[in-house]
C-alpha cells in the first residue's frame, strides 16, 4: 500500500531523498512503505539540529500505512476465498444435475403423456387434502384427494382429465386445499423438478437450478431425490 508523498513534510536536507524516492516510486508519484522508510532515515540524518524533527509523526505515519496496508491485503485474501467458495458451490451444484427436488411453486410442465408430483407441508390438524390442476387457460382439468401424511405429503397427477383423457402437453398450476379441524384453508403446493443445469447468480451470489419448470433458487429446494 502506498501514501502521497505531499503527505510528508521534510526539510530541504532531505530533498535529495525525496527526488530518489519519487524516481523509483510509481508513476502517480505515490510512495511505498520502503522510499518512506528512506525519506525517514534520510531526514533523521539531516534534520536541523536546532530544530529536530518530531520522529513520532514519522512512526504515526508509518503505522498507519501498515495499518491499511494490512486492510489492503485481508480484502484480497476475502476476494480469494469467495472466489474459491463460489467454485465449490458449482462443484457441488453439479452434482444435482439429473436429480429431482421438490420446491416451492404452483407451476410444471407436462410432457405428452406424462405426469407431474408435487407436495405440500401438511398443516397440523389436516383430515383431508385436495388437489386441483389448472391449465393455461385457467380451466380446471382435474381434482383429486390426497391422504394427508405427517410433515411433508407429497402427491403425483396421471396427466389425465376428469374424464380419463390424456391432458394435452403443457403447462399446469397446482392449487391445494386442507380440511384443518373443520375448517378449508388453501395450502402453498410444492412442485418437483428435474434438475438439467446449474448456474451461479451473478447479483446475489447463490446458487440456481435450472429445470423445465424454470430457474430454482437452491434456498427454495425442500427436498432431493
Amino acid at each position: 500500500m502506498s501514501v502521497p508523498a505531499e503527505s510528508l513534510s521534510m526539510p530541504a536536507s532531505a530533498s535529495n531523498a525525496a527526488s530518489t524516492a519519487a524516481t523509483t516510486g510509481s508513476s502517480n508519484d505515490m510512495l511505498t512503505q520502503s522510499d518512506f522508510l528512506q525519506l525517514m532515515v534520510t531526514q533523521m540524518q539531516n534534520q536541523d539540529p536546532t530544530s529536530p524533527a518530531d520522529p513520532s509523526a514519522f512512526l504515526g505515519q508509518l503505522a498507519q500505512m501498515s495499518e491499511v496496508s494490512s486492510l489492503d491485503n485481508m480484502q484480497s485474501s476475502l476476494a480469494t476465498l469467495s472466489s474459491s467458495l463460489l467454485s465449490s458451490q458449482a462443484v457441488s451444484g453439479a452434482g444435482l444435475v439429473g436429480h429431482d427436488v421438490l420446491a416451492s411453486g404452483t407451476s410444471g410442465a407436462l410432457a405428452a403423456g406424462g405426469t407431474l408430483s408435487g407436495g405440500v407441508q401438511t398443516p397440523a390438524g389436516t383430515t383431508t387434502l385436495s388437489v386441483s390442476v389448472t391449465d393455461a387457460n385457467g380451466n380446471v382439468v382435474n381434482t383429486f384427494a390426497v391422504t394427508p401424511q405427517s410433515g411433508l405429503t407429497a402427491f403425483t397427477w396421471n396427466g389425465t382429465t376428469n374424464s380419463g383423457a390424456a391432458a394435452p402437453a403443457g403447462s399446469y398450476t397446482f392449487g391445494v386445499t386442507a380440511t384443518v379441524n373443520g375448517q378449508t384453508q388453501a395450502v402453498t403446493p410444492l412442485v418437483e423438478s428435474t434438475v438439467q443445469s446449474v448456474t451461479i447468480d451473478q447479483t446475489s451470489q447463490s446458487l440456481d437450478l435450472n429445470t423445465a419448470n424454470g430457474v430454482i433458487p437452491m434456498s427454495n429446494v425442500v427436498s432431493v431425490d
